[in-house]
């Protein structure tokens, strides 16, 4: 199908839709489809059954149905920028709204304006986003006869699986890189560079074997563990890194330590070490290390990479690692020579995998990018779709 332009176009009075086809309406979403609310599930909620939709998707099954139907489901609050299309019998959550589209529009093309209304112009500026009903009913859309409609959401439909395809292929391949990251960090801690070292067993399970001239520690004999304090009294806008279970986020007026350290969660994200050096301030909700001379501190942040902190994780919304745990968890360790030539090749290895994820991660988002400026494009009359006209 040919991706021309229409022959003339007016202005649609809209800012963000710019000019649109001459014989195209500019019309409220209320013109389309009817919006309706959705409702709490918790008392019909079932092993199987009907679908139950939220602004991710499906999570749950019902006894019984708001709706029976095509239907485009919109945000009312939290994640509203996420419209979602289904089919068929199905519940909606009250953080989310369906609509009953009229038998005037297709309600695949009301799907793909829907992925074009600009969310974050309507957006308040709250930790939980909201939208009324009132002001989604009222967003105007360019509107196309039935035909070209259906015309539109068909090209869309098959252009949109095909990048769809693509941007899926790109996020295996992030995954893949991802594990083998892992795996290279997992190998080189444990096992060593040597494949010819002779081997003995480390005594715990998720080590396996290790070098026979490696000891088996505690993380305590290569770095004293210390606790990270609250910055806020201290905050300035320049000054010393404060780091979170995230990066660094702040600045501090003060530090806690001055060298080479590794950051070990405390409570919330409890998985994700971080290397740091100079002088820092870290929060409460993660450790700081002083390593020791005998070691190196690179080693032992990818040594901590390989921790399954999964093991030790409580069963409760927000993980915790006390620090006599963390201290007491076991490690190989070999002689100091060889923790700076196995930080090295890793620092080597890790640098290549990961520019390659950055590689990866860049043609997924520009494949995003596309698959959004094609919607936007077709929705608003920039691509004349009507076969043959």
């Amino acid at each position: 199908m040919s991706a021309r332009r229409y022959p003339a176009y007016k202005p649609s009075g809209v800012e963000w839709l710019g000019e649109v086809p001459t014989h195209w309406e500019v019309l409220p979403l209320k013109h389309l489809a009817e919006i309706e609310n959705g409702r709490d599930h918790k008392d019909i909620e079932v092993e199987e059954g009907y679908p139950v939709y939220g602004s991710g998707g499906q999570f749950a099954f019902a006894s019984s149905y708001l709706y029976d139907g095509e239907s485009v489901l919109l945000g009312r609050k939290g994640t509203i920028d996420r419209p979602l299309y289904v089919s068929g019998r199905f519940w909606t959550v009250d953080t989310m709204y369906w609509t009953c589209v009229r038998p005037t529009a297709s309600a695949r093309f009301l799907y793909y304006s829907a992925l074009n209304i600009p969310f974050s112009y309507y957006s308040t500026n709250t930790a939980l986003p909201s939208m009324t009903k009132s002001v989604l009913a009222a967003n105007p859309l360019c509107v196309p006869p039935l035909a070209e409609q259906e015309a539109i959401a068909a090209f869309l439909d098959a252009e949109t699986a095909k990048i769809d395809a693509l941007v899926a292929e790109q996020d295996r391949l992030v995954g893949l890189l991802r594990e083998k990251r892992q795996a290279v960090i997992s190998h080189a801690v444990t096992r060593g560079l040597d494949p010819a070292a002779p081997m003995k067993p480390s005594g715990v399970e998720w080590l396996g074997e290790v070098p026979a001239h490696w000891e088996v520690v505690p993380l305590k004999h290569l770095a004293e563990v210390e606790n990270g304090r609250d910055h806020k009294d201290l905050e300035v806008e320049e000054g010393y890194p404060v780091y979170g279970s995230g990066g660094q986020f702040a600045y501090a007026s003060s530090y806690l330590y001055d060298g080479e350290s590794v950051l070990l969660g405390r409570k919330g994200t409890i998985d994700r070490p971080l290397y740091v050096s100079g002088r820092f301030w870290t929060v409460d909700t993660m450790y700081w290390t002083c390593v020791r001379p005998t070691a190196s501190a690179r080693f032992l942040y990818f040594s901590a990479l390989n921790i399954p902190f999964g093991y030790y994780s409580t069963n409760t919304a927000l993980p915790s690692m006390t620090k006599g745990v963390l201290a007491s968890n076991p490690l190989s360790v070999p002689p100091l020579s060889e923790q700076e030539a196995i930080a090295t090749f890793l620092d080597a290895e890790t640098a290549r995998i990961d520019a390659l994820i950055a590689e990866a991660d860049k043609g997924s988002a520009l494949l995003r990018e596309r698959r959004a400026a094609l919607i936007a494009a077709a929705v608003t009359g920039q691509l004349d779709l009507r076969g043959g006209a």
